[in-house]
């Protein structure tokens, strides 16, 4: 199935892969195709992301993803961190690491959202601790894949809209 492009170049159809970037942990979840359902995928290690690109391309591989969603953390008023210019530093690496599309999402209250369906499911505290950030990327991504739907357009920004904070300094 080839994917269909809209007007900002975001793949229309088939598999994203939403990231929880994390300075320990990166959870990650995949939709399926139709972008129905989602899953949360994995846990990988954040230590040396720079030096990852190999898993995040046999990552778009084998399960066929074609763009990505990373999360942005932003305060309640709207400003941004140091959080968030690290994120947008890894998601402006993946896209061109990949050569695949990356969009930055808003992910306000994605752990906590995750936290509460893992204390419902019953998860113990030990089991909670190594899903968390799959289960907080899978928020992310449906939240994503909804505004998408609602808005009729594909939500957040590019990775690729800002220059990096240090780009053009001499």
């Amino acid at each position: 199935m080839k994917s269909e492009l809209d007007s900002s170049g975001f793949p229309t159809n088939g598999r994203i892969a939403a990231i929880d970037f994390g300075s320990v942990r990166i959870g990650v979840a995949i939709c399926d195709p139709d972008r129905i359902l989602a899953s949360p995928y994995e846990v990988h290690s954040a230590i040396d992301w720079q030096q990852d690109g190999e898993y995040y391309r046999n990552l778009i591989k084998a399960e066929r993803v074609v763009a990505f969603v990373v999360g942005l953390p932003i305060h309640l008023d709207g400003g941004e961190s140091e959080k968030s210019a690290q994120c947008r530093d890894f998601a402006r690496w993946l896209a061109q690491e990949t050569g695949r599309r990356v969009q930055l999402f808003d992910e306000r209250f994605t752990t906590a959202d995750a936290s509460n369906r893992m204390a419902v499911a019953g998860y113990t505290r030990n089991k909670k601790k190594k899903r968390i950030d799959a289960v907080a990327a899978l928020v992310l991504l449906e939240s994503f894949i909804e505004a998408c739907r609602y808005r009729g357009k594909i939500a957040g920004e590019s990775a690729l809209d800002r220059p990096a904070e240090n780009e053009g300094l001499d």
